[in-house]
């Protein structure tokens, strides 16, 4: 990695295989010309021995091709292209094809556009000031000479059609045209640029003889092709590109998480014998809503709890072809289709829609990440293929078998994208479900078939009871600082005040909610909003969410004023000051390596003749033990080049122990000193210097142990909001009295509960029926003041190296102290997870008391308590004993 691609990579924030194929960019442009004189089978040559995949140029000019799975982010990746040989050689002309209009107007607004959140050069310094000339198939006839030929980097984005249509009647196209201003064509302008790269975007569309001649006729001097499909298709027989230099595929893509996981969903003990096709195809529908009305209800539940955007999900169905297509519209818009629900929130596309119709279609299409659209069902043939980017495809139903595995990539591909742009590891938010009943055992072959595209396939199974499962709801469980004052009057002998009005509860509850919880960053304890100047602040607050909202914002605060500072007490009263604080790694974790003496009995590397191919029969990846390296050989000591390929180790600090690497790479070379002389030494370590590396690390982690991360507190605020909840519930199910007895006790997740009198929420829901029970304990017991389960919001407590946030099931207050409680079985008490939450929780206790000791507040204590200790006839003060 040079200097160069260190910088995009960061400023791009490029994934792994972005990275990856940006490295091999810059490595084979080191070894091109980039001029258009050429020394074709030297470059070739040279490319191959260092990339095996490539075998040819397949066009008239250096020409290589990068394989990415859909989803894993072509068009940011080709921006990083553009910006590396900008910023490396200063070429300023590129051309970028696109196969489809669908796909040119994207590639427009993506690299025109800055304020897109899919603009590909986003953080690119060079080109904030003097941005991109984006010239497209549309307006280059608009551009004038001196634009043409300024020193500022040209972007040309065109279509296939733009440049070839009308050839086949013997006509020019107009880029062919003869330009009065230029003296030549566009086209000729173009093909005569010193240094064009051209850019090709799922470059397999042009692989056809003419489409081939037209490109080579504009005589760049390096062409690039990203596509996720490297094959074209000649008959029934696919035939690979010969020019790929870089390949990421849909398995490995799923397999590291940079795409969704796709499932085969299907009915239990479906035979499609027993059913007609019409019956099979009304079936697979009906189910594929079935799970599109499960995702969004997930969905929905995710976005709620994690403050996150709710993503509205949509199910394409595939069919046959416009008849079928009409058909199953018709179908969906019956009044016994789901009760009439989706009969306005259908879609069908297809070629054959014209004029307004067609136009209105397709807007609803591109549109359909916007939550205010209300389409929910997308029904197509043929034309959804590539280019039609979304991210909230969660459900595809393909009433048609796949063609090829072309199609079968590309229409799975449509709901590949991450709407978070990253896994968020759970099942319902990265999971793309493909319902599948008569093709099921074929895809399932098809996945299980080594070199499929799809390594691994995850199944649902859908029996009776999922499909008539109840309908459920998402419901909030709201704080009860929501009915505030009137609730807080049960904690007081003197009754509270009730605000007279509407507009004055209105006004009451958005200082209890919203403003009194911001005062945490102003005060230094909670018993401080009482103080005149607190208050005063909180008046300036009030009235500046107010005036955004209501021109009457004064004559508001003047309605409650006269009580405000009843008001704060009752919520000072009402809440349990959660401080604000976020625990996070300071020095991360890391093995501290001790001197030992490297053992090299086993270390018998010889000098490397021959390369040999190691197939796996497994999964059918291949590797490469590296033969001859005589254009590698250097005059390095062969000690520096071990001590380079142990610096690569991630968990190699060089600097803490440069003396002790030296020390063992020195120990590994003269083990080979032994039966080898120089020459041959160096070019073994040349060949074998990661393997002998990884044969030295092994050794050094036996001699190490983890140092745990230690922790700096951020800011302590002393209180903030207590989050709602959202939970899911069964709309035909009732919210139980937390007293009641659920009988089976596995059925306690799914319930929610109400009638508590001490907590901060007014409805729960619990993992188990110790939780339950501990609640009962905590609303029975007089020295309890108050309590609650925290939202997912609450706490910032991160463990496992800061890559996971901990939440605790309770939180408890009473007269002398305040307690994080976590309740767990007791044979997980041992257990990894629990006890590294347990340390970081500790951790937040002690960073927090260390700002709560010198202000004379509560201090808090975590409890870690066994199942088997938690009973109806034992008061909290019985658990304090469990202090971990």
């Amino acid at each position: 990695m040079n200097q160069n691609t260190l910088y995009i990579k960061n400023r791009l924030s490029l994934r792994k295989p972005q990275e990856e194929a940006l490295n091999i960019l810059a490595d084979i442009t080191a070894l091109l010309p980039l001029t258009k004189q050429n020394d074709v089978e030297k470059e070739i040559a040279a490319i191959r021995e260092k990339h095996p995949t490539f075998k040819e140029f397949e066009r008239n000019f250096p020409n290589i091709c990068f394989a990415l799975a859909t989803g894993v982010g072509k068009t940011r990746l080709m921006g990083a292209f553009v910006t590396y040989l900008y910023k490396t050689y200063h070429i300023t002309d590129f051309f970028v094809l696109a196969p489809n209009l669908t796909i040119y107007n994207k590639l427009i607004a993506d690299f025109s556009k800055p304020t897109s959140p899919k603009y590909v050069f986003k953080g690119i310094a060079d080109f904030v000031i003097n941005p991109p000339l984006v010239i497209t198939g549309d307006n280059y006839r608009e551009m004038s000479e001196n634009q043409l030929y300024q020193e500022s980097i040209r972007i040309n984005v065109f279509n296939i059609s733009k440049i070839n249509t009308g050839e086949r009647k013997g006509e020019l196209p107009l880029i062919k045209r003869l330009s009065e201003y230029l003296g030549q064509s566009y086209f000729d302008y173009l093909a005569n640029r010193e240094r064009l790269v051209l850019l090709m975007d799922e470059s397999h569309h042009y692989r056809a003889e003419r489409a081939m001649q037209v490109i080579n006729e504009l005589n760049p001097v390096l062409g690039i092709e990203v596509t996720a499909t490297p094959q074209v298709q000649k008959g029934s027989k696919a035939v690979p590109f010969k020019n790929v230099v870089y390949e990421y595929s849909l398995a490995r893509a799923i397999q590291d998480g940079f795409v969704k996981k796709p499932y085969v969903a299907t009915r239990k003990n479906f035979n499609p014998k027993d059913y007609t096709p019409e019956e099979i195809d009304r079936m697979k529908v009906m189910d594929g809503i079935r799970v599109h009305q499960n995702t969004r209800l997930e969905l929905e539940k995710f976005a709620r709890n994690h403050n996150l955007p709710i993503v509205k999900p949509f199910v394409l169905i595939v069919t046959k072809d416009t008849e079928h297509a009409g058909k199953i519209k018709a179908m969906i818009q019956q009044e016994d289709f789901y009760g009439g629900h989706y009969k306005d929130k259908v879609l069908e596309i297809h070629s054959a829609q014209k004029g307004t119709e067609r136009e209105e279609n397709i807007a609803q299409l591109l549109s359909l990440e916007n939550p205010l659209n209300k389409i929910e069902i997308v029904i197509h043939v043929n034309m959804l293929k590539e280019g039609w980017d979304v991210t909230n495809l969660y459900t595809i139903v393909p009433l048609r078998a796949s063609a090829s595995e072309t199609l079968t990539e590309q229409t799975i591909g449509r709901g590949l994208r991450l709407p978070y742009g990253r896994i968020m590891h759970d099942e319902a938010v990265d999971r793309l479900a493909i319902v599948a009943h008569d093709k099921f055992n074929a895809l399932i072959e098809e996945a299980n078939r080594p070199g499929s595209i799809i390594k691994k396939e995850h199944i649902i199974e859908l029996s009776d009871e999922d499909l008539n499962a109840p309908q459920k709801e998402i419901i909030e469980g709201k704080t009860v600082l929501v009915s505030v004052p009137t609730k807080m009057a049960e904690q007081s002998a003197v009754p509270a005040w009730e605000p007279p009005t509407e507009t004055a509860k209105s006004t009451v509850r958005l200082l209890q909610n919203t403003v009194l919880p911001e005062m945490g960053k102003e005060v230094k304890t909670l018993g401080e909003l009482n103080s005149w100047e607190a208050q005063q602040i909180a008046k300036e607050k009030l009235k500046k969410h107010l005036e955004a909202t209501s021109l009457y914002a004064a004559d508001q605060i003047a309605e409650i004023d006269s009580h405000f500072s009843e008001i704060v007490d009752q919520y000072a009263k009402g809440i349990i000051p959660i401080p604000r604080l976020v625990v996070q790694p300071g020095r991360d974790g890391h093995l501290q390596f001790e001197d030992f003496e490297l053992d090299t009995t086993n270390l018998t590397y010889t000098e490397p003749d021959q390369d040999i191919l190691l197939k796996s029969l497994a999964d059918g990846g291949v590797s490469l033990v590296q033969g001859q390296v005589s254009g590698q050989i250097t005059e390095e000591k062969p000690e520096n080049v071990l001590l380079g390929a142990l610096c690569d180790v991630p968990e190699i600090a060089y600097d803490d122990y440069a003396d002790l690497l030296y020390q063992w790479a020195h120990t590994a070379v003269e083990k080979m000193r032994t039966y080898m002389d120089e020459q041959k030494v160096r070019n073994t370590v040349i060949a074998y210097r990661k393997q002998i590396a990884e044969f030295i690390f092994a050794q050094m982690k036996q001699h190490s142990h983890y140092v745990q991360p230690d922790f700096a507190a951020a800011e302590v605020h002393p209180f903030e909001k207590i989050y709602p909840h959202n939970f899911e519930k069964v709309k035909q199910d009732k919210i139980y009295n937390y007293m009641d007895t659920i009988e089976p006790k596995n059925s306690i997740p799914s319930k929610v509960f109400t009638g508590f009198k001490k907590a901060l929420h007014d409805i729960y829901k619990f993992d188990s029926d110790t939780e339950k029970t501990f609640a009962a304990i905590l609303e029975q017991d007089i020295t309890v003041n108050k309590w609650l389960r925290p939202a997912d919001r609450q706490f910032d407590i991160y463990w496992n190296n800061g890559a996971d946030k901990y939440v605790p099931d309770f939180v408890v207050e009473t007269a002398q102290g305040l307690f994080l409680v976590e309740l767990k079985r007791a044979d997980q008490l041992p257990t990894t997870e629990v006890q590294e939450k347990a340390k970081a929780a500790q951790k937040w206790v002690q960073a927090v008391n260390a700002v709560l000791a010198k202000n004379n507040e509560k201090l808090w204590t975590y409890l870690l308590i066994p199942h088997t200790e938690v009973a109806l006839n034992k008061d909290f003060a019985y658990f304090e004993r469990f202090k971990n």
